[in-house]
């Protein structure tokens, strides 16, 4: 997913000098305004970020700081502690406590609460919106769809009533069998940049109806939605302690990983951290679901609708500046549908790039310099290979934006040996690849290590039931670019995309938050008590 790693990232240093709100242009301004005056725990003016502790916004006693810079101009917007060793605990131990009660509350209570949740979301989407915008960089539509697919899943969370019933069975006369699901405990969620909302949102909902506590790391570079979310939840009727809010960076993962008390740790985010997480959680005996890394292949067909294709393919590879576990990040073009290249590049050519809350803007910029540096080191390699830079977004200019982390919309031509292939770039950059024939080009996906999802565009049924049935991915798309399935069915990634067996949201989520308990029991009819009595004369039998 996000390709974030757990390095500590620069901490605020008094010889280092940010721009203030002043730095925002005049439609971001008052935005950063009304959302540090409307809520508790963020800021959008330089301000700290609190911790969100046993109900409460808590200021961090910690001497580390991270600086949020807003990635369109290094406007300095908050700052973000790295959670103390004591303040951890006492988060743990506040959901500890919680977890007494609120797994005691009927399946009705806590569905209740998942239907304040949504209303209380719905009614704030866009101050949600806004600091999505302000910390990400994403563009206000694309911030709004972050927030939506994440209300679905709370949206799904309330037919818990239904969802969570158990089985039983009369396996003998008199004799029972029934099996319940059962709440693990404190859970975890960590989460990555590229979503602020909608990954705290896959786990909130699901924890919370199923009867478990939650600790929530949000990422170190944008944990505003984060924050609004923890003070919705409040507000939706939640109980102090059971969702719980810290922050930080490795010392906090490892806390997370080795706490006695968690029992369960969800991750989003890139390989390194994806396997360190998993690894040590997991000899800490915990349960673990970690999405990681992806490479996703979209297959054009001869056949296809070229202007569904194309397009489909456009949005795919540059919206949120490619910043998605979903992005198309290669193009695989089949037979006579390579000569559409040059109409790929141009459209793509045609896509605006600009600040986030400006109209028209197809995409923001990238969440760091760092990661502007990455992508554009990727690009470079494919040159450098011996490929072909199509279409160079390296030296965008955005007016207005002088200090921004753009990267334009890029398509780099090449082959699977190079490293614009081989890694994740996660930028907006769309690698073209070609081949003979449907054959080869599952070949090629098959090959990958990655496999959270690949889509194909034709008109053929034959053909798309071809791929379906051959491709091994997860999540497959048929004129559908980006095949992430909604809440009532589970995320599905596989190979090396995956860490653990049991996938997010859906079915699978529940089983995720869940213990089955199971019960045999024997109530014998003929010992009843309440037998009527008998008047007849006794006799010996």
């Amino acid at each position: 997913m996000s390709i974030s790693r757990l390095a500590r990232i620069p901490l605020r240093s008094p010889s280092r000098s940010y721009a203030t709100t002043a730095g925002l242009n005049a439609i971001a301004r008052p935005k950063a305004e009304n959302l540090s005056a409307t809520w508790k725990g963020t800021s959008a003016t330089g301000g700290n970020t609190k911790n969100f502790i046993g109900g409460a916004f808590v200021d961090s006693k910690t001497a580390q700081w991270h600086d949020v810079l807003d990635p369109s101009t290094q406007t300095l917007l908050t700052r973000v502690p790295e959670t103390t060793m004591e303040e951890f605990d006492q988060a743990v131990d506040a959901a500890s406590q919680a977890f007494k009660s609120w797994s005691k509350q009927s399946v009705l209570a806590r569905q209740r609460f998942a239907i304040e949740l949504q209303y209380q979301i719905r009614q704030n989407a866009d101050a949600l919106a806004h600091s999505i915008v302000l910390e990400q960089g994403k563009t206000l539509a694309d911030a709004h769809g972050d927030v939506l697919r994440g209300l679905q899943v709370v949206e799904t969370a309330i037919g818990i009533t239904s969802n969570i019933v158990g089985e039983k069975l009369e396996v003998s006369k008199d004799m029972d069998t029934e099996v319940r699901k059962l709440p693990l405990g404190v859970c975890a969620s960590i989460a990555p940049f590229n979503f602020p909302a909608m990954i705290p949102l896959w786990t909130i909902p699901l924890a919370t109806v199923t009867g478990n506590t939650l600790i929530l790391k949000p990422s170190e570079r944008d944990p505003g939605a984060a924050m609004i979310i923890a003070e919705l939840c409040a507000r939706a009727g939640l109980p102090e302690g059971v969702v719980n809010v810290v922050h930080g960076t490795v010392p906090v993962v490892n806390r997370i990983c080795d706490h006695e008390a968690i029992k369960a740790v969800s991750f989003v985010g890139g390989d390194r951290a994806g396997r360190h997480i998993y690894e040590r959680a997991t000899k800490n005996g915990k349960r673990v679901q970690a999405n990681l890394g992806a490479k996703n292949h979209a297959v054009i067909m001869p056949d296809a609708n070229k202007n569904l294709a194309l397009n489909s393919i456009i949005g795919a590879a540059f919206g949120a500046a490619g910043q998605r576990c979903m992005a198309v990040s290669v193009a695989v073009l089949v037979g006579a549908a390579q000569s559409w290249l040059p109409e790929l590049v141009e459209r793509a050519s045609k896509l605006n790039v600009s600040g986030g809350f400006e109209k028209g803007a197809d995409l923001g910029p990238l969440i760091s310099p760092a990661s502007k540096a990455r992508v554009t080191g990727l690009i470079a390699s494919c040159a450098d290979e011996g490929g072909r830079i199509h279409l160079d977004g390296r030296n965008v200019q955005v007016p207005g934006y002088p200090a921004g982390n753009f990267v334009g919309p890029t398509v780099l031509e090449g082959t699977v040996g190079m490293r614009c292939y081989r890694e994740e770039i996660f930028g907006p950059v769309l690698t073209v690849i070609t081949s003979d024939t449907l054959d080869d080009a599952l070949d090629v996906i098959n090959e990958n290590k990655y496999g959270n999802g690949a889509v194909i565009f034709t008109q053929s049924g034959a053909t798309a039931r071809k791929f379906e049935s051959g491709v091994n991915v997860g999540q497959v798309g048929i004129n559908v670019p980006i095949p992430v399935p909604l809440p009532m069915f589970a995320w599905s990634g596989n190979k090396g995309s995956v860490l653990g067996d049991i996938g997010f949201y859906g079915k699978s989520g529940i089983n995720f938050y869940t213990q089955n308990k199971t019960t045999t029991s024997l109530w014998r009819q003929e010992d009843a008590i309440g037998n009527k009595a008998s008047v007849d004369m006794p006799t010996h039998h």
